[in-house]
């Protein structure tokens, strides 16, 4: 009933809000020629038309890329029900560059939110992207998509990508990017990364636990799939599929921080009615990326909640992916370099590190970690923090290991 109640009132919405864009942009045509009065109704109109939700994922728009204005291409390697495996090209950028795959959260946003990290690496790398689907878009008879699923995904992604490539887990994936990891080390499978960057993951959140991990502990699972999993609407490929729908992870978001949005917003309608509108792109672009939702697959969401947040499977020792006990220990050849935010108030300090305990047969120069000063979660992987100090850091760790 919930995302059904959602999806009417969207749909209410949907019409007026498309006539407020139209308003806007008609305005935006004619420019500041027009009253003072009229640039703030067609400044408010536009702020009404941006407060929408989309369920599409938007484009990469990557633009051209290094010194030498490479244009970037998308190229499908793999693909199955609910993922796709994108490579980026590069036409007339230097060939044997380093592969890197970037393991995008499933967390409610698709990954172009990692549009910066994946622009950003592109300059010394040739990279991939887990391009997760929305959940609503995914038929009953093609299963179901659980946290075992998300590692077999990263296995299967690995072996597309062939020996010698590197990974690189953003927030939520680091998890299951250390039992894929571990699991391909068990068996030597040929395409075992050479390094593996986890960034502000939550590898243990027993450390030094947030509001978030606080909230994960303070209900039974029962809570959670009483009151958080949804059925998608008939109206859809996926009717009938339970999914932990995105628009309650972004109010779940939004809620951690709702000065600051309210303080976005209002200077966006701010910018618009001063004509700043370099300021107000700035504003209109993130929020447009923010307010594109991916719906989750519930079992993946229900057993990340108990196996990563409640239960620690993987900080135990005691994780099991399709019936297989997870060693960490295995990982012998895999170069880790973890990073974390000084202000990060969803994976705080100390909660990715703890990957360098698990992680105990690796030599001591195969590790390497990171602490960021001046940013929270998000400045770890996009920002200027994370192109000036960060990402250099990255780039050496995978060109000294390429070709070990």
């Amino acid at each position: 009933m919930l995302y059904q109640a959602y999806q009417s009132q969207c749909d209410l919405l949907a019409p007026w809000q498309e006539a407020a864009r139209g308003f806007a942009q008609a305005w935006r045509f004619l420019g500041s020629r027009e009253p003072t009065s009229l640039r703030r109704l067609a400044a408010a109109a536009e702020v009404f038309s941006q407060l929408r939700l989309t369920h599409e994922r938007p484009p990469f728009s990557l633009g051209r890329i290094g010194p030498d204005a490479w244009a970037v291409e998308e190229e499908v390697m793999d693909r199955t029900p609910f993922a796709t495996l994108l490579r980026f090209r590069k036409p007339g950028a230097p060939e044997g560059q380093p592969r890197m795959l970037v393991a995008a959260p499933l967390s409610g946003h698709f990954a172009t939110l990692l549009r910066d990290t994946i622009r950003t690496l592109l300059q010394d790398h040739e990279v991939w992207v887990t391009d997760w689907h929305n959940a609503r878009q995914v038929r009953l008879s093609e299963g179901v998509f659980g946290f075992d699923e998300y590692v077999q995904h990263l296995i299967r992604f690995l072996g597309v990508m062939g020996p010698g490539s590197h990974v690189m887990a953003v927030c939520q994936p680091c998890v299951p990017v250390l039992a894929a990891v571990a699991l391909m080390a068990e068996d030597d499978h040929p395409a075992q990364p050479r390094t593996m960057t986890l960034m502000a993951g939550p590898v243990d959140t027993r450390i030094n636990p947030t509001e978030v991990n606080k909230l994960a502990i303070s209900k039974p699972m029962e809570w959670f799939e009483k009151n958080l999993i949804c059925r998608v609407p008939l109206r859809y490929p996926g009717g009938m599929r339970r999914v932990y729908p995105g628009f309650l992870q972004l109010t779940a978001f939004m809620s951690m921080n709702p000065d600051r949005h309210t303080q976005a917003f209002q200077g966006l309608y701010e910018a618009l009615v001063a004509g700043e509108t370099d300021k107000a792109e700035t504003t209109r672009t993130f929020y447009e990326e923010y307010f594109a939702v991916n719906d989750l697959p519930a079992e993946f969401y229900l057993e990340t909640v108990e196996r990563v947040f409640q239960t620690w499977d993987l900080a135990r020792g005691v994780m099991k992916v399709a019936g297989r006990s997870v060693n960490t220990a295995a990982i012998r050849r895999t170069a880790l370099f973890t990073v974390e935010g000084e202000r990060d108030d969803i994976c705080a300090l100390g909660q990715t590190v703890a990957a360098h305990d698990l992680c105990s047969s690796l030599r001591a120069h195969l590790k390497t970690h990171h602490i960021q000063t001046g940013v929270g979660h998000y400045g770890v992987f996009s920002g200027r923090r994370w192109q000036q100090q960060i990402y250099p850091r990255v780039r050496e760790l995978v060109h000294q290991h390429d070709d070990a």
